[in-house]
């Protein structure tokens, strides 16, 4: 399998937008810019809402400075995770900055609009927001092509791994997630809004993850291989870096505890073995893989049939398909590990 060269970083100067200050206790403060008017009220969660076009920003800022130890996540647009719950202590401040890929639509390409605009939600056990500062710049970035269990799923408890994936992300790098749930390797390939949508955006050095085979039911091997290679030699074509990942498993375990079975290795209704055909064409193709499958398989196997119901939404939906928050983010974990140790970003692309 062939590694990719180094991840380019390449960032443009950046343009403020709108510089706001607002207090930690009932923040509320707007600043006109060429983006428009930034707005920023409440205290849990403290809600910011900045009118930008579309475009990549870096959102830079301070968090803590209260009286009382504060504990602040950031979370931006469609619930996309992008900041863990960071501590500071009574009068402590701390400065982060994040990049949030701003799009229309702003969650899954074929779901609901959502707000124009910019939209961050500090939350956490105890948020504390001093200032923010957002800009626009130009990123490389990490385009993910998929379905339901990597998009940016609007309602919880369903969360996706590509929604997850930013908290473990600096400022380098943006996240676009094109993903979209019920497609399949064809209809993704077909619909205006997804592939060719994301085709458009690549630049050059830009990842480009794709995993599809969950609605590929009746997929024929040689359509899904054809499907697969096509984005791949598209991404190329643009100057992008193909990754194929192989799909998370389900969470449906045999009597002796194992997941060796079709339903939850993703073997198809026509006997297609998707993920061994992802990763015979990855080889074949000399395209870098995440076996995401072999990943979560172990992961859940490990926890068993009663400790992995959290991973998904057994509990909640009886759905053993779909993750929980936490199962998308230890798979989020994942992928960003096979990206670190492949070489494919850099360790300063890390948080």
């Amino acid at each position: 399998m062939r590694r990719a060269g180094p991840f380019v970083l390449a960032v443009c100067a950046a343009v403020t937008l709108t510089s706001v200050a607002v207090s930690p206790a009932q923040a509320h403060s707007r600043t006109p810019g060429p983006g428009g008017l930034g707005h920023c009220s409440g205290t849990a969660p403290v809600l910011c809402h900045l009118d930008v076009a579309p475009g990549t920003y870096r959102v830079r800022v301070l968090l803590g400075g209260g009286a009382r130890p504060g504990s602040t996540s950031v979370v931006a647009e469609t619930r996309r995770a992008m900041l863990a719950e960071t501590a500071t202590a009574a009068g402590e401040t701390v400065r982060r900055s994040l990049t949030v890929d701003v799009r229309d639509p702003e969650g899954e390409p074929t779901g609901p609009a959502g707000s124009p605009g910019l939209d961050l939600a500090f939350g956490g056990a105890a948020p504390q927001l001093a200032s923010l500062r957002v800009e626009r710049v130009r990123t490389s970035q990490i385009l993910l092509a998929g379905d339901s269990t990597v998009c940016d799923q609007a309602s919880a408890p369903y969360t996706g791994w590509g929604q997850q994936l930013p908290q473990y992300l600096t400022d380098q790098v943006s996240v676009a997630n094109y993903a979209d749930s019920g497609e399949s390797s064809q209809t993704f390939r077909d619909d205006p809004a997804l592939f060719p949508a994301l085709r458009r955006h690549i630049r050059p050095g830009d990842l480009v993850l794709v995993q599809l085979a969950h609605n590929d039911k009746q997929t024929d091997r040689e359509t899904y291989r054809a499907n697969l290679t096509a984005m791949i030699e598209d991404v190329r074509a643009e100057g992008g870096r193909p990754v194929l990942v192989t799909p998370i498993v389900r969470r449906w375990f045999n009597t002796d505890g194992t997941l060796d079975n079709g339903t939850a290795l993703l073997v198809n209704g026509l006997g297609v073995d998707l993920p061994a055909e992802t990763r015979a064409l990855a080889e074949e193709l000399g395209t870098p893989l995440i076996d995401l499958t072999a990943l979560t398989k172990d992961r859940v196997e490990e926890l068993g049939p009663e400790g992995s119901k959290a991973l998904y939404l057994y509990d909640e939906k009886r759905d053993n398909t779909h993750t929980s928050p936490r199962g998308a983010s230890e798979y989020a974990a994942f992928v960003l590990g096979e990206l670190r140790g492949q070489g494919l970003i850099p360790p300063r692309a890390v948080r």
